[in-house]
């Protein structure tokens, strides 16, 4: 309130200079407590000195598949329900048309291109499920409480792009999911905040186990954001033992080695990667794609003394199937894609009674012909 009395303009000029004086020390304290330049310190820094220490978050979530689409949607709709966990959510995405982007737009959540600009200041976590591309550390420390990761195995088992397929391949009997903490430019290796058992269903195919590992993580992906503080504190490094790698699937590992692969092996690399991948093998120089995997065959021969060899096929007509013979016995499949997708009724009598033998071949076993030809796409 203006006066006046000189006396008392005066000591509220004085006043005012202390006041000043004060913001500047608390101001240089803060930046000082980081180890900043002055060029360093503004009301951005300041800003990000003064996040929150708790819940709700201002939150910045990196994604893509489907799989990262369930903690996205687990993270909408506590924003939406109470307001306490979060009091944003904004979402970074790769190009193209990819699941994170389309619910983010159905739900109108700001979207960010990668690499994201103008974050300093903004966020107070992220968190990153099926993102694929590392984070550099400059990145990473515009997050006052860091970068979460929800990642489908139980860590160190299967770090790498796809621990799903290979838990499925590798005949895993639990697995499980991890909430972790972002290291700069390495995948899959930063400390435990969380983590939970999930057993793996006897039979199950990669799709089906990652969309109950999709749900587990976002649940826990929600309790470890409640308790941020504590779960930091409490941080565990990851050990040197147990450590396996998950590089993602390709082509090559869809070729069937009759004389090398048992019945159950097949069986699990058709349910680790069959419902994108068929499972492949040679006839007369052709890739013949092998679908509809029904299991071990019971097949009994006349002549017990000529035991058949890996790769030999037996049309079983009462069931419809293809059997081949494989290293520890006969594993059957309903339909097979040629020049087009036949059963196993039609493949036998349009093919293989009209050849001279019943014998699929490993492709490992098969000189490399450029005549050789893939009969479709995948």
């Amino acid at each position: 309130m203006w006066t006046n009395n000189p006396a008392a303009r005066a000591s509220m000029r004085v006043s005012v200079r202390v006041l000043h004086l004060l913001q500047r020390r608390c101001l240089r304290t803060l930046c000082g407590a980081r180890g900043e330049s002055g060029a360093q310190r503004g009301p951005r820094q300041l800003c990000r000195r003064m996040s929150s220490s708790g819940p709700p978050w201002r939150l910045l979530f990196f994604g893509t598949d489907q799989f990262a689409v369930e903690s996205l949607k687990a993270l909408t709709s506590s924003r939406n329900s109470s307001g306490k966990l979060l009091k944003s959510l904004e979402v970074v995405t790769l190009p193209g048309d990819v699941p994170v982007k389309r619910f983010a737009l159905q739900h109108c959540l700001p979207i960010h291109s990668w690499p994201p600009n103008n974050v300093d200041g903004h966020f107070d976590v992220g968190v990153v499920v099926s993102f694929g591309c590392l984070l550099p550390q400059k990145l990473i420390n515009k997050f006052p409480h860091g970068i979460l990761n929800v990642h489908p195995s139980l860590l160190p088992r299967w770090r790498g792009p796809a621990p799903v397929f290979h838990t499925i391949l590798h005949g895993d009997a639990v697995t499980g999911v991890t909430i972790m903490q972002i290291r700069p430019d390495r995948f899959d290796v930063g400390p435990i905040l969380n983590q939970e058992l999930q057993l793996v269903p006897e039979n199950c195919t990669a799709d089906e186990l990652g969309t109950v590992l999709a749900s587990k993580g976002a649940h826990l992906l929600i309790d470890t954001l409640m308790t941020l503080p504590e779960r930091m504190t409490n941080k565990r490094e990851q050990g040197q033992t147990g450590v396996t790698f998950a590089p993602k699937i390709s082509l090559s590992m869809s070729w069937i080695v009759w004389e090398e692969q048992t019945c159950e092996q097949i069986g699990r690399l058709h349910r680790a990667i069959g419902s994108r991948i068929p499972l492949r093998t040679m006839w007369k120089g052709r890739t013949v794609k092998l679908l509809n995997h029904v299991g071990r065959c019971h097949i009994s021969f006349l002549d017990e003394k000529k035991k058949p060899v890996p790769g030999s096929v037996s049309y079983q007509k009462k069931s419809s199937t293809l059997a081949v013979c494989c290293k520890d016995g006969w594993v059957g499949f309903k339909d097979v894609l040629l020049k087009k997708k036949l059963s196993a009724a039609d493949f036998f009598n349009g093919y293989l009674h009209q050849a001279d033998g019943h014998l699929f071949v490993s492709r490992k076993h098969t000189p490399e012909d450029p005549r050789v030809r893939e009969n479709s796409s995948l």
